[in-house]
């Protein structure tokens, strides 16, 4: 069985020639053809068109021709992300039907880097939502438990390296979509910096948040991945070009030197198994050489309301290409303009997207936009300066992921429940701050659990590095989930 395998191990295997691209191909294949109908990971997967990479691949190989640095590593992609004569879904009934017409920066440089694209992942309709369950098309169920969710917005992408379906996917973070998800699924998961990476031919949310990251077994696998994706974009004024530094020579064996701020006051309404296993995890530091600083972070309890004032703001602009006219759905029972503008639109779009939609159209019109919009960026600038501050304390920030473990399907059918679940990641978008979910360990149920680390804008390097320092001291919270032997 090769899908077990991590992205370093089928790399090197097939540039060794221990296994070919057909075989790794054929093998991903057969595994995710045996359980997908049990996770719904994905959107889209095509076999034929799978072989077809790998069997260019093999003779690219055979005729000696210089390999990528993802050569035979299969690859997922959200279903937010182009790639060229694909279907672009977002999930939603609004563009079921809409096809790419060019490859996203990033899906080019993994084309580059021959990494074999194995399909588009299911994810909350236009990214909106922490559960998956808000997909048009099917809920996608979290690999450690059938029932329970694989978190969002991109739980497809996480549920997919969990379940070994592909040992790297991509996802879009506006708010912790990359994070909370790797933690519920016990595997790696990381934001790059704001720009670090381009989003060129990511269908936007929120502009100012959004974020495009991996999904890993590894953090050295996130690490090859992201040297990757972080390549030249002329396309997205936004982007920071900043090339990723050999992983080797910055690979660290402790943490000796490194001073790591811990928010203890932001814990203290933790559930009992998330903060003890904090509580562990800041001990492991400690002992790997790190020392522990207390910090003052009490103004992220103000950063839920701003990211909900300032992310639908963004989308109800950014969604407002959605009409019905240009592209996407059009309703067939339209007769006059105005109709094909409004019932497009309300037969296109889900609940949440709607309801955001409608939050963001409030919070920009005349007489509010003072009142909220405006304060809202005044307090994201506060948090921004107050993060500047802290890092003249500190090298990196620790912090839980996530409020709790993966809740069951349907467990939250309040909105406002749903949105306090991003406490812990919508600060690192709001100040545009790389981060990273660290498996950390396992709830009495069997359930994983995350640490995440957070460091300074465009100090991406020095906190993977760090990252793996914590992961290579703790092997036994690298495991798949039971079901993925069963079955084979």
């Amino acid at each position: 069985m090769l899908h077990p395998r991590n992205a370093k191990e089928l790399h090197e295997g097939f540039i060794n020639g221990q296994f070919s691209a057909k075989q790794i191909a054929s093998d991903f294949i057969k595994h995710i053809e045996s359980h997908e109908n049990q996770v719904d990971a994905f959107l889209s997967f095509d076999p034929e068109t799978i072989l077809l990479q790998a069997e260019k691949l093999d003779k690219k190989r055979s005729e000696k021709k210089p390999l990528g640095p993802l050569a035979g590593v299969p690859v997922a992609i959200k279903d937010n992300i182009h790639v060229a004569n694909v279907k672009t879904t977002c999930a939603s009934k609004m563009l079921e039907n809409y096809t790419a017409l060019f490859d996203s920066t990033v899906t080019h440089h993994l084309k580059q880097a021959d990494s074999i694209l194995i399909g588009k992942t299911n994810m909350d309709e236009f990214a909106m939502g922490s559960s998956t369950e808000k997909s048009y098309f099917k809920p996608t169920r979290n690999p450690w438990d059938l029932s329970k969710v694989p978190g969002g917005s991109s739980g497809g992408s996480a549920a997919a390296v969990s379940a070994r379906f592909a040992p790297l996917s991509l996802g879009s973070d506006t708010g912790g979509s990359i994070r909370q998800p790797a933690a519920f699924t016990g595997i790696v998961g990381f934001k790059p910096s704001y720009g670090r990476v381009s989003r060129h031919g990511l269908v936007a949310f929120a502009s100012s948040l959004d974020q495009i990251g991996p999904f890993s077994q590894t953090v050295e696998d996130a690490y090859k991945i992201s040297q990757v994706i972080t390549g030249p974009c002329p396309m997205d004024s936004t982007y920071v070009h900043k090339p990723f530094a050999p992983f080797e020579t910055l690979r660290r064996h402790d943490l000796k030197g490194v001073k790591i701020g811990v928010p203890w006051k932001l814990t203290d309404d933790l559930e009992s198994e998330i903060k003890h296993n904090f509580v562990l995890s800041v001990e492991s530091l400690k002992k790997l050489g790190a020392e522990i600083i207390d910090i003052d972070l009490d103004i992220l309890k103000a950063s839920i309301a701003v990211y909900y004032i300032i992310a639908p703001a963004e989308a109800s602009t950014n969604l407002a290409r959605f009409d019905g006219v240009r592209y996407g759905h059009r309703s067939p029972d339209a007769k006059t303009l105005d109709e094909v503008y409004t019932l497009s639109r309300q037969e296109g779009f889900g609940h949440e997207v709607k309801r955001r939609i409608l939050l963001g159209s409030y919070v920009l019109s005349s007489g509010f936009e003072h009142a909220y919009y405006e304060k809202a960026q005044k307090i994201r600038n506060f948090i921004c300066q107050k993060f500047k501050a802290i890092y003249n304390q500190c090298h990196l920030i620790a912090m839980p992921c996530t409020t709790t473990t993966a809740f069951s399907l349907g467990d939250f059918q309040n909105p406002l429940q749903m949105y306090l679940q991003d406490l812990f990641t919508i600060p690192a978008n709001l100040a545009g701050l790389p981060a990273i979910s660290l498996p950390s360990g396992f709830s009495k149920e069997g359930l994983p659990m995350g640490l995440q680390l957070q460091a300074p804008s465009m100090h991406d390097e020095f906190l993977l590095a760090c990252a793996d320092v914590f992961e290579k001291n703790h092997p036994e919270f690298l495991k798949m989930p039971q079901f993925i032997n069963r079955g084979n």
